[in-house]
Order: C-alpha cells, then sequence, then structure tokens
C-alpha cells in the first residue's frame, strides 16, 4: 500500500441495502419546517460535495449562500415571474393541475443557496473539456447530487428551484457573468417523508422502470 493511503474497509450487504435505501428515499423537498439547521450543517454538506469527481479535477463548484433577506425577496419574485409564464405555457386541465402544484420552498426554507459552474476556470488545465467543455457543468451537477444524498442522511430535505432566469440570478447574487447558473437550492427538515416524489403523489407524472430508458445496440 502507498503511504498516505488509507485501507478501505469493504461494504457489506447491509451498508449496500442502507445505500440503496438512502437512494430511495432521497427526494426534492418543497415544504419544509421552519425550524433552523444546526449550525455548520451547509458547510459539512459542501464539504461532502467537495468530494464529486469532476472532469479534469477542475473542481468547477461555486456555492452562493444566501443569507441576506432582501436578496431571498428578489428571488422569491423572480420565481413568481418567471412561473407565471410557465404557467401561460399550459392549457386547460394541465394548467389548472400546474397552478396547483408546489415548484418551490422558497417561503419556508430556512437554508437557501446557488450553484454555478465556473466554466473558464483554469484549474485542471482544461483535461477533457477541449471535445465535450459542457462536462464542467456536468461535473456540478454530480458535485449536487454527492449534496442531496448526504443531506438525507441527515435527515435534512432539499429542493432544487428551477424556474427562475440564470442571467437574472447572477445579478441578483452579483457574481461574475461567465459563471453558469446550474440552480437555486432549499434546504431544512422536511414537512412529509416519502419515498415517492410528490410529483407522482400529485399525479403530474409516474417514474419510470429501468427498462424504459434502456437502449442496447
Amino acid at each position: 500500500m502507498n503511504r498516505g493511503v488509507s485501507e478501505l474497509r469493504p461494504f457489506d450487504d447491509t451498508f449496500r441495502a442502507h445505500l440503496r435505501d438512502l437512494f430511495r428515499w432521497r427526494r426534492d423537498v418543497r415544504r419544509f419546517r421552519p425550524e433552523p439547521l444546526p449550525a455548520n450543517t451547509l458547510e459539512y454538506l459542501i464539504e461532502v460535495a467537495c468530494l464529486s469527481p469532476s472532469v479534469g479535477l477542475s473542481q468547477p463548484w461555486r456555492f452562493v449562500v444566501v443569507d441576506d433577506l432582501s436578496r431571498r425577496q428578489t428571488v422569491r419574485e423572480e420565481f413568481r415571474r418567471c412561473n407565471a409564464d410557465a404557467l401561460k405555457s399550459y392549457s386547460g386541465a394541465l394548467a389548472a393541475r400546474y397552478a396547483e402544484l408546489k415548484l418551490a420552498g422558497l417561503d419556508e426554507a430556512p437554508c437557501q443557496f446557488a450553484v454555478f459552474a465556473d466554466c473558464g476556470t483554469e484549474f485542471g488545465h482544461r483535461l477533457g473539456r477541449r471535445t465535450m467543455p459542457e462536462t464542467a457543468a456536468y461535473s456540478v451537477v454530480t458535485a449536487v447530487a454527492m449534496m442531496w444524498l448526504a443531506a438525507r442522511a441527515e435527515g435534512i430535505g432539499m429542493g432544487w428551484v428551477s424556474i427562475l432566469e440564470p442571467v437574472r440570478m447572477n445579478d441578483i447574487l452579483d457574481v461574475p457573468r461567465a459563471w453558469q447558473f446550474i440552480g437555486y437550492f432549499c434546504l431544512g427538515y422536511p414537512q412529509l417523508e416519502s419515498d415517492q416524489p410528490e410529483l407522482e403523489r400529485l399525479g403530474w407524472e409516474r417514474r419510470q422502470g429501468k427498462n424504459a430508458c434502456i437502449v442496447r445496440r
């Protein structure tokens, strides 16, 4: 064994079963309880996210913690504007169902942050990005997924708010225009625990099985 490299203990069947439960119970949460999270919770989850793989070890993730109440209010207003525009794209019964959906937890979530991709970073010397520069943004999404699972393991819910105008978010949060907006996230204790996606429970869509997404050649 090389010096400085820790020995990895084998994962047993019990661990693998718990891991599968974690995957199944991870949910996109929109309904939060108001109590605050323990101190340094977000910092811990970001630390876990930074263990994620990234193209060329570029580590392009940028986490913007939004504590300022006036900025949060501006984000809420931007969501309402974008959501109203999205509603116009539906008609009839589907529009009515869309209007009933709760698509953000911006009013209740005690912790809120945005995630950006610094796709122009020279860290990693652009390894792996010359033919597929979009892999920088993909790397950030993998970090979000790692963070999501770590939050669920702590009993914390996380919600991805995507109904926002990306360029406006750069301005609202006063970050470089070159950073690519990935998403705005709400974090807190969920009102409801379920292993079923909320949109499936509400009849918006149903989860497909693995055979629906496998193509063999």
